[in-house]
């Protein structure tokens, strides 16, 4: 019988590649945002895949960025973070990106011992001919990496990915119960998912400016009910995102309810609140209690 193998995966990449798409596809559930727009990880999440003689545990990562803020630079340690403490390091790339944004990172990269996978994602958007001149372009840059072509959106090539990353994980046991899907709580998917729907339906600063906290989360056999207030740096935020007669949270409302119940197979009972927080992003000890505390 084959040993068993276990080990972190970490992804990471610059912001807008398809992180977020490939972590659901490799683990099989919608645990990271997927919207367009760019910083939409803010977190580490963490979703674990077990098979018969294999566990594997991804993280995903915020996208590489320039910190401006306090917020910004919390989500880089998540980043840096990830660089030293994985068994396998998964680089997503893709077809149209043109940033030089993960120079320092491409760096430590050929600088370091763990074995990295280059993700070349979305590759439903190119020719042969660009992808073969793309991935000969990353042999050049990573010699030492496997690079891996495939489409996150359309499910191309994942099990070829899921075989690389198996072949590259250290023998050992499993690290969590094979049951065990994530490290999140339910408080932290009910935040993310009101956040996905500030993102979907605000546009400008609105969403950046914005945080979420759970108030209560009270588990009842056929229902969860949850309160949640969404904290704004500025007054006048509070105004856009209420809406006239509170229309545009009531829209947020029921899309994240619909969300939830569809994330936990049972009623959701959701209740939103507004409030400013005028410097929240700057602001230690918010952030804190916002999540963003190294581990």
């Amino acid at each position: 019988m084959a040993a068993h193998k276990s080990g972190f995966v970490n992804i990471i990449g610059n912001p807008n590649v398809g992180k977020s798409t490939l972590m659901n596809q490799l683990v099989g559930e919608k645990l990271s945002i997927i919207t367009s727009k760019a910083q939409t990880t803010r977190h580490r999440i963490m979703g674990v895949v077990s098979g018969e003689d294999f566990q594997i545990v991804y993280s995903d990562t915020p996208g590489i960025l320039k910190p401006n803020y306090k917020l910004q630079e919390k989500m880089m340690k998540f980043v840096t973070g990830a660089l030293t403490d994985a068994d396998v390091i998964l680089f997503v790339t893709d077809t149209v990106e043109e940033s030089d944004r993960a120079a320092e990172i491409l760096e430590r990269l050929k600088k370091s011992s763990i074995p990295v996978i280059v993700v070349v994602n979305k590759v439903d958007l190119t020719t042969p001919e660009k992808l073969e001149a793309l991935v000969e372009r990353w042999h050049a840059e990573l010699p030492e990496a496997q690079i891996v072509p495939a489409s996150a959106k359309e499910g191309f090539n994942i099990e070829a990915l899921i075989r690389a990353i198996v072949e590259l994980l250290p023998e050992g046991p499993a690290y969590y119960p094979k049951d065990t899907l994530t490290d999140k709580t339910l408080r932290f998917f009910a935040s993310e998912i009101i956040r996905e729907k500030i993102l979907r339906f605000y546009d400008k600063e609105i969403p950046y400016s914005c945080e979420i906290a759970i108030d209560t989360y009270k588990e009842e056999p056929t229902i969860d009910r949850i309160a949640a207030t969404i904290y704004v740096s500025r007054d006048s935020q509070k105004g856009i995102v209420i809406g006239h007669k509170g229309e545009r949270l009531k829209r947020v409302g029921q899309a994240a309810r619909q969300d939830m119940e569809a994330f936990l197979g049972k009623k959701v009972f959701l209740q939103l609140f507004v409030k400013v927080n005028d410097d929240w992003r700057n602001n230690e000890r918010e952030l804190r209690r916002f999540g963003y505390e190294l581990e």
